[in-house]
């Protein structure tokens, strides 16, 4: 068997393409307990996502977590699963055809966009193997989790490097880290809770929510916490909120071990307790509604908030397909594709103050 994958016909005289391909977390193809269980596979078989040694934790997914999860998940996924399909897919689907329209707007360069799964389909080799057969020599990869972890952005890139040995002739890489500080992100993230308030009114609490990660990855070194604090700030201090008008929150807690605190559902229950009459939440670290958004939060969440006394409980979207956050992430890529493709006469000059706000954004630091 070849130890590397077969190339494509050469034709002398084929310009070189760039490609951007955005890399989300992934779902089941169905709400079926089957679709579920092999998805969880996958996902929980990664050694970046559980850092339990192979020899312990193997036995209890093969013959608890498998055995017993994949029905009670399955009857989650078909409270939110949409006629579309699932909505995490549905809508990096469509983020990557909006973001290519945006970008064959402002690129002269020949350019594809696609989007890719860590986990389920289409899987990033799938994807890179498909553009690297389409002519593409440059592929930007843009993971979509705005905070950076070592469970989530770096199994990503360990995806990508796995395809790299598996080739020839590698194509040109380049890797978005995270950007959960850049400037049009939190614009984005701003606009939609406005819109929401514009709508709705203010509440009296804003929750920022965000994934939960077990605690000993931060004390290893993880920069998740302290990117998911700067985020929250921003977007706090862009809304001009004062600090009794906003709290931070961490859901999705998986297992025994002590994870990022305060938990989401603790902290709903609490501010049911105290009486708060109305709470507002938002996922930034999610780019797309899913069963963390939105069965977790919107049903489970909400149930917990009312059922501890609360009155009024609004779920924020995700940034989906909002106009803003197509700006935010087309920006996002050309940054990161400079050198890379011309921009069409007069771009250039329009991204100064975009450029400027960068600078201003990343001037405090990445403490909180």
């Amino acid at each position: 068997m070849p130890r590397f994958l077969s190339e494509p016909n050469h034709q002398h005289g084929t310009v070189a393409k760039t490609a951007v391909l955005l890399v989300n977390l992934g779902t089941p193809n169905a709400p079926t307990p089957q679709a579920v269980r092999r998805y969880l596979r996958q996902f929980l078989s990664d050694p970046r996502v559980i850092e339990v040694p192979r020899a312990v934790w193997l036995p209890i997914l093969y013959g608890v977590i498998l055995v017993t999860r994949p029905k009670k998940s399955a009857q989650r996924y078909a409270r939110i699963w949409s006629t579309d399909g699932s909505p995490l897919k549905v809508h990096t689907d469509r983020q990557a055809r909006l973001l290519a329209r945006e970008l064959h707007s402002e690129i002269h360069s020949p350019l594809a966009v696609e989007y890719a799964m860590r986990y389920g389909e289409p899987s990033i080799r799938q994807m890179l193997a498909r553009l690297k057969s389409e002519g593409c020599e440059r592929i930007l990869v843009v993971p979509m989790y705005p905070q950076y972890s070592a469970s989530t952005t770096a199994s990503v890139f360990d995806e990508v490097a796995r395809y790299l040995q598996q080739v020839r002739s590698a194509p040109e890489i380049r890797l978005v880290k995270s950007f959960h500080d850049h400037p049009a992100y939190i614009g984005a993230l701003a606009a939609l809770v406005r819109e929401h308030w514009e709508k709705w009114d203010r509440p009296e609490r804003l929750v920022v929510s965000f994934h939960g990660l077990p605690q000993f990855s931060v004390a290893r070194g993880d920069p998740y916490h302290r990117e998911c604090q700067k985020t929250a700030r921003l977007l706090a201090e862009e809304l001009q909120l004062a600090d009794d008008h906003w709290q931070i929150a961490f859901q999705s807690r998986f297992g025994r071990l002590e994870w990022l605190k305060p938990y989401t559902a603790s902290t709903l229950a609490e501010l049911g307790r105290k009486g708060v009459g109305r709470v507002d939440l938002i996922c930034p670290g999610f780019v797309c509604d899913c069963l963390e958004t939105l069965e977790e939060i919107g049903i489970e969440g909400k149930e917990v908030f009312l059922g501890a006394g609360g009155k009024e409980f609004h779920l924020l979207p995700c940034l989906n397909e909002h106009e803003d956050w197509i700006h935010a992430l087309a920006g996002i890529a050309r940054e990161h594709l400079a050198g890379w493709v011309s921009e069409r006469r007069g771009m250039q000059s329009a991204r100064a103050p975009a450029e400027q706000g960068r600078a201003r954004s990343i001037a405090p630091g990445a403490e909180p």
